[in-house]
């Protein structure tokens, strides 16, 4: 099968009929095998009975119904599992994504070898405050923390090989930086393409002000996870390091300071009366606990078995 087609959708039941339309039409001038997977994720429109009526009367149509609404991240995740095609094309229900799109993305992957293409949306027909700048924010952020040097990080509209979409993870809110997560497990050779965005034609947007904050914690997770996520101590045993070298200084200077008062016949004030004595003692006690943390995280990691540690791209066997 050439193409898998996965289209998260919440509350879509306008523009499903003419998205499915539109997909099977340039399937078919494209000659392509192909299967379309909608994941309702919890809607309370009549959107799953739109895809029940598609999914009659086109045996390529696939739907798959949450009980309520977990999120994007959950319903990509459950479709990249079910995916069977080559390449798989992630696009959103609205019709702001072209399917027009796909042969191109799809030669990307399989004439250029890519293992991600992801959309650039140069030209947007959002709103400039509620999603247009929190977009260049999100990615102006992503590229400083991740390296990849792309403009658009959560445009919905993406290809990946097969193999990409089954090694990675996306949960919580990360579709956002679904590349980022790629570029973690291996997979290099990440580009974009500037495609088409076009106005919202039914409905109304699902972005809120939470996505905004959710968003920059996410990055801050996908971050901390890719520099330490396989060896927590490195950080937190360096921190712990750094807390007790302060507490060590500040009792050397408590030390030198009693000797010096009783060296010159001048009463030693109490110990407990100096303020660097608070100091060295909460130091030392957040450096007993960062190292207590790492060395946790590290048994964490040793504990879970069904973490992968490593991924064998090739094998070449001595034959006997």
């Amino acid at each position: 099968m050439n193409l898998s087609i996965v289209i998260p959708l919440l509350n879509e039941e306008e523009s499903l009929p003419e998205l499915h339309a539109w997909i099977v039409r340039v399937m078919n001038s494209n000659n392509f095998s192909y299967e379309i997977l909608f994941i309702d994720d919890g809607s309370t429109d009549n959107s799953w009975k739109v895809i029940s009526d598609i999914s009659k009367n086109d045996n390529n149509v696939k739907g798959i119904r949450f009980q309520k609404n977990y999120g994007k991240s959950q319903a990509l995740n459950i479709g990249f599992k079910k995916a069977l095609g080559d390449v798989i094309i992630t696009m959103d229900a609205d019709l702001q994504d072209s399917p027009d799109e796909i042969p191109e993305l799809y030669e990307l992957i399989v004439n250029k070898n890519y293992d991600l293409v992801s959309g650039w949306k140069k030209k947007r027909f959002d709103s400039v405050v509620s999603k247009n700048l929190p977009s260049k924010l999100f990615n102006w952020a992503a590229c400083k923390t991740s390296g990849l040097k792309l403009h658009d990080f959560n445009c919905g509209l993406k290809a990946y090989k097969n193999e990409v979409v089954k090694n990675i993870d996306v949960y919580g809110e990360m579709h956002r930086y679904i590349p980022v997560l790629a570029k973690n497990e291996g997979y290099n050779k990440i580009t974009e393409k500037v495609v088409k965005h076009q106005a919202r034609k039914y409905g109304t947007s699902k972005f809120g002000i939470s996505r905004f904050i959710n968003g920059f914690l996410d990055l801050i997770t996908i971050w901390f996870l890719s520099k330490f996520g396989k060896r927590p101590m490195h950080l937190f045993g360096a921190l712990g390091v750094l807390m007790f070298f302060i507490g060590f200084c500040a009792t050397l200077f408590i030390g030198i300071y009693k000797l010096y008062k009783l060296s010159t016949g001048e009463p030693a004030i109490l110990v407990t009366s100096n303020p660097w004595f608070y100091i060295a003692l909460t130091t030392m006690i957040l450096g007993t606990q960062l190292f207590l943390a790492g060395f946790l995280g590290e048994i964490i990691l040793k504990s879970n078995k069904k973490e992968k540690r490593y991924k064998v791209s090739e094998t070449l066997m001595i034959k006997k």
